[in-house]
């Protein structure tokens, strides 16, 4: 594709660093629900059908708790997609009208998905740990559902950096000159990698969420369950960066990107992106033997919240980097409209607010029942 020279695009409506920094956010933001939708239905499930005793307690409470995060990490996506379709809407647009049929089947997926987890999950009030089979099969058509968005984003987001993909693809799925808006970008080689790189991610965000569960919200649960939450969170949050470790490695090494992110600052983010783990997981091996305190879960979901914004940083940092032969967004005219910036700046630390009031109000409810029972 040729490129397009800024100069001749609309001006943006916010500064350059005002769009990267709340794309960034909002992704990170995102990425603490999705991932657990995304890799810890798989743990979930899988726990219940062959964990232990302690495994098959903490799949009942994920399950119950995925309606509330399932709802919280599509309200969180919106934020990135907005400043995506802000200030890239010139690659976002031809990409997903490449694939126009399996972009809206995204939406296909995700409702179905999303009332299946409310099945499983009143099941599991109504029925405790015997589910009917047809009840416990919802779950698992939740999960794959899940992973399938997840490919399908990967596609999106991966054909949005490909632009010289564009015209075979366009070619090969149109008639008359029409796309057919079948193409999807399997011939990427940074497709692959990108889709099990943000998995393994997502293993080790679902154990940091074992954690921080079992210190927060497991007030009922024993010292046995609190005890194995420990170990498992280790055990699980290792498989994690192990997966997220060759993803990585295969995603730069190929794909012609270590050319670029092996040089200069752009490798001490590399490294950074690539080490940000090892944080978090230490702080996990001191704590595998004994229960978690309330400060020490909070230190481990903090560092871990560090891991995703390094990885938002560096996704913006390729994206701009896979872009710049055809699209400089940094370099578009800016004229700054207050009224919707104020506007949106408002809405986004109110509804924050609210967000923060609500988890506040679940993490006092254990005290609460507890106080209306006479414990």
């Amino acid at each position: 594709m040729d490129p397009i020279d800024p100069s001749t695009l609309p001006a943006l409506p916010a500064p350059f660093w005002f769009v990267q920094f709340f794309k960034v956010l909002g992704f990170t933001l995102h990425m603490v629900p999705m991932n657990l939708w995304y890799a810890g239905l798989v743990v979930a499930m899988v726990l219940h059908l062959r964990g232990s005793d302690q495994a098959r307690r903490f799949s009942a409470r994920l399950m119950t708790q995925m309606p509330v995060i399932i709802a919280l990490g599509i309200n969180f996506g919106i934020v990135p997609l907005l400043f995506v379709q802000l200030a890239y809407y010139r690659a976002f647009y031809p990409a997903t009208i490449l694939m126009a049929w399996p972009w809206l089947a995204i939406i296909g997926l995700l409702i179905p998905a999303y009332y299946r987890v409310y099945i499983y999950a009143f099941a599991l009030r109504a029925e405790g740990d015997r589910i009917r089979p047809l009840k416990r099969a919802a779950g698992w058509c939740a999960a794959v559902c899940f992973i399938a968005i997840g490919f399908l984003f990967a596609n999106g987001w991966s054909l949005m950096g490909y632009p010289e993909a564009w015209k075979g693809l366009w070619l090969s799925h149109s008639t008359g000159g029409a796309a057919r808006g079948t193409a999807l970008n399997l011939a990427d080689p940074s497709l692959w990698p990108r889709w099990l790189l943000m998995f393994g991610l997502a293993l080790t965000t679902s154990a940091v969420w074992l954690r921080i569960d079992a210190a927060w919200f497991a007030d009922k649960e024993d010292s046995h369950y609190k005890q194995w939450a420990a170990g498992s969170a280790l055990k699980l949050y290792t498989l994690g960066m192990i997966w997220f470790a060759a993803a990585g490695a295969w995603y730069i090494f190929g794909t012609d990107l270590h050319t670029t992110l092996l040089e200069g600052w752009l490798l001490g983010l590399t490294a950074v992106t690539a080490l940000a783990p090892g944080l978090p997981w230490l702080l996990l091996w001191i704590g595998r033997t004994q229960e978690s305190s309330r400060t020490t879960a909070a230190l481990i979901g903090l560092a871990q919240s560090g891991v995703l914004g390094a990885n938002a940083i560096s996704r913006q940092v390729v994206q701009n980097l896979n872009l710049r032969g055809f699209l400089d967004v940094a370099a578009q005219p800016v004229d700054v409209q207050w009224s919707p910036l104020i506007a949106f700046l408002a809405l986004f630390l109110v509804g924050l607010g609210v967000i923060g009031w609500m988890i506040a109000q679940v993490m006092q409810s254990p005290a609460i029942a507890r106080e209306e029972s006479g414990a």
